[in-house]
């Protein structure tokens, strides 16, 4: 049976950050999983023992969470960004605190988009000593550090939009720092907007998937709204051995208590 957990930074955001684990729980959920949850990259002890509160007290488990970013500023990652790594290493031991407080072994580190200021190469050296990082401290709490693909279409200059590009960066992370616990985030809307076959993804890079998040396609809508084969995903993921968490991480139609019919 598939373990859903809900994607609480895209879903519920007609609620505070805060009341959106409860509204998951209330919906049949016992899964959440946030971007960075705080207006800021490096929060107050106050608001991170609050954003904790929030999950114990709803009742449901932090599955994932995000590295601190800028998504609201379009940066989709601070690790490769000279400007701003020093805000991404400042929080990791924030990020790997909350997550051993609540059990969560699944850290997302978003590469950062492409900088005209920046030599390409100098981004993508800095996002190497950074995952190696972010990697280290997880590797203290047995977690694992994801690396994602996005769609060129919808962020053109973010510059890891294919499973091969993850396994690209993961490959060269554990050649040049030694850390291993590192792992492809499968976001199968993404990559199936970037023409990426789902059985082809599973057969040539099951072995990296250390986490799955869907949406349909091409609107990133709840399932039924589009034409992705969930039954084929699904299928391939048993065939494969993956019995972790799927991501809620689409876009709801209407209200997002009310998109959820597709799973009853």
């Amino acid at each position: 049976m598939t373990k859903y957990t809900v994607n609480c930074s895209i879903l519920f955001q007609e609620l505070p950050v805060l009341e959106r684990p409860a509204a998951a729980k209330a919906a049949g959920f016992d899964g959440v999983e946030f971007w960075w949850p705080f207006a800021e990259s490096v929060p107050a002890d106050s608001e991170v023992e609050k954003f904790i509160a929030a999950v114990e007290d709803a009742g449901v488990e932090l599955t994932g969470l995000n590295f601190a970013d800028d998504i609201p500023g379009g940066f989709r990652g601070l690790l490769s960004n000279p400007g701003r790594s020093g805000e991404f290493r400042d929080n990791i031991d924030v990020t790997v605190g909350i997550a051993e407080r609540l059990g969560t072994t699944k850290l997302n580190a978003l590469y950062g988009v492409r900088l005209d200021d920046v030599a390409d190469s100098e981004q993508d050296e800095l996002a190497v000593v950074n995952y190696g990082h972010a990697a280290k401290a997880a590797q203290r709490i047995g977690a694992t550090v994801l690396v994602e693909a996005l769609n060129a279409v919808e962020s053109p200059t973010f510059p890891i939009v294919s499973s091969q590009g993850v396994k690209n960066v993961i490959d060269r992370v554990a050649a040049e720092t030694g850390q291993t616990n590192l792992a492809f985030l499968a976001d199968f809307y993404h990559l199936a907007r970037m023409g990426e076959k789902t059985a082809d993804v599973l057969a040539r890079y099951g072995d990296l998937i250390g986490h799955v998040q869907i949406a349909d396609t091409p609107g990133r809508n709840e399932p039924g709204t589009g034409d992705f084969d969930f039954a084929e995903l699904y299928t391939g993921l048993e065939k494969i051995g993956y019995d972790g968490w799927v991501g809620l991480e689409y876009k709801p139609s209407g209200a997002s208590a009310d998109s959820f019919g597709w799973n009853q």
